[in-house]
């Protein structure tokens, strides 16, 4: 399948912010928010914390007024195939941050949890759970997002820095273009099954 998108397409930003440990809070990521979410539209947040800018929002510290207070696996998986508009995803950026948020809420940290395929299950259900059309701003350390593998394509990167020795916050801002391989692999399994 070819890319729609080229890095000539890319919509880059980089505005210089304080830093906050709240993100959504931060005001080149808020207006950026403002301007990507459509309130109207079905979006979800797995690690919303105290954010409540998505419909169904998530966090595993009960101390936060969310919907739900499930491992963000467990609460991706409750939503049908391609049945959300939009996710906010802002998972802890480092193995270090897995384990101090595990740790927080009291949960037992193991190296499952802190390898990489704690973020692939993550990009693997958000591919399954997204609509052709709708989005995902992911916000980390680095501009991968979902990835193209996955069905999406970058629209958008704002990078803030923050000064001194912080690292930036990378925001980017992904469209689901086409299914991902994986996922019609997994179609074509079940379809076998089936028949068998």
């Amino acid at each position: 399948m070819k890319k729609i998108n080229d890095t000539h397409s890319i919509r880059i930003e980089r505005i210089w912010s304080m830093p906050n440990k709240n993100t959504f809070e931060i005001p080149p990521i808020k207006a950026l928010l403002a301007e990507e979410v459509n309130l109207n539209k079905y979006w979800i947040d797995p690690f919303a914390n105290r954010n409540k800018t998505a419909s169904v929002t998530n966090d595993l510290n009960l101390e936060y007024d969310t919907d739900y207070h499930l491992d963000a696996l467990e609460f991706l998986g409750l939503f049908d195939d391609s049945s959300v508009d939009g996710v906010l995803y802002d998972p802890p950026y480092s193995p270090r941050q897995v384990s101090e948020c595990y740790n927080d809420v009291g949960y037992t940290v193991t190296w499952d949890t802190t390898k990489a395929s704690f973020w692939g299950n993550h990009k693997r259900e958000i591919s399954r759970i997204v609509k052709i059309g709708g989005k995902v701003i992911t916000f980390g350390w680095n501009s991968g997002g979902i990835g193209y593998k996955y069905g999406f394509e970058i629209e958008r990167i704002l990078l803030v820095p923050h000064g001194g020795w912080h690292n930036d916050t990378i925001c980017t801002v992904e469209v689901k273009t086409h299914e991902s391989d994986y996922r019609k692999k997994c179609t074509e399994s079940k379809e076998k099954q089936k028949e068998l």
